[in-house]
């Protein structure tokens, strides 16, 4: 399942022109100029939609099993919430506000403090799974490791899944920074509002996941 922000950026580089002395990425108006022609926005949002379906799927199965498990047997122990897990959702949320301000940017022609919010996001983005690195040391730490107990081992996975999708927002992110819009056919800025769109979406899961362990504890 962490393929699928994969699928749908290989997705959005589809039919890219051929040729050398494509410009640095990043740097241009953001518009297409493309030899072939454009391939219609409702594509990439329906490849989008697609994936997201996708991974919806995926997590709510993780959910199911972990409700069922916890349900069954007597060897299901309490799992502490790490405290560094808060301030990585303080920091998630805020990165949805970081790429909101970044696509009004684009929207408005300001493309150097675009760039600024963008990089704020990755930036954010990158410190969250650090954050969660650091989150799963402070249980190893405590001797709570991934085969404990199923609590333990579901609180794992469930940020480990979410982990890897969360860093195939990264790589989106990047992507829209560096890619040579010249010769592409998509915009960069359809390209921005699928990848603020995905980086929503991981936001909204990691809160629902947070309410599952907290409240499945």
């Amino acid at each position: 399942m962490a393929g699928s922000i994969t699928e749908a950026v290989e997705i959005i580089d589809a039919g890219r022109g051929g040729g050398t002395g494509t410009p640095a990425g990043g740097g241009d108006d953001g518009g297409s100029s493309s030899p072939l022609p454009p391939i219609p926005r409702r594509a990439y949002f329906t490849a989008l939609q697609l994936g997201l379906a996708a991974i919806v799927m995926f997590f709510m199965a993780l959910a199911s099993s972990y409700i069922v498990r916890k349900g069954l047997g007597n060897d299901w122990q309490h799992t502490p919430m790490p405290t560094v897990v808060w301030f990585n959702t303080l920091i998630l949320l805020a990165s949805s506000g970081t790429i909101i301000l970044a696509r009004k940017k684009l929207e408005d022609g300001d493309r150097e403090v675009f760039r600024s919010w963008w990089w704020v996001t990755c930036g954010l983005g990158m410190l969250f799974l650090a954050g969660q690195i650091i989150a799963w040391r402070q249980l190893s730490a405590a001797g709570i490791l991934l085969s404990t107990n199923p609590s333990s081992s579901f609180f794992y996975l469930l940020t480990a899944a979410h982990g890897a999708h969360l860093a195939g927002g990264i790589f989106a992110l990047f992507y829209v920074l560096f890619r040579p819009w010249k010769r592409s056919r998509i915009s960069q800025a359809t390209a921005a509002e699928l990848a603020s769109i995905y980086w929503h979406f991981m936001d909204g899961l990691w809160v629902f996941l947070l309410v599952l362990l907290t409240l499945g504890r």
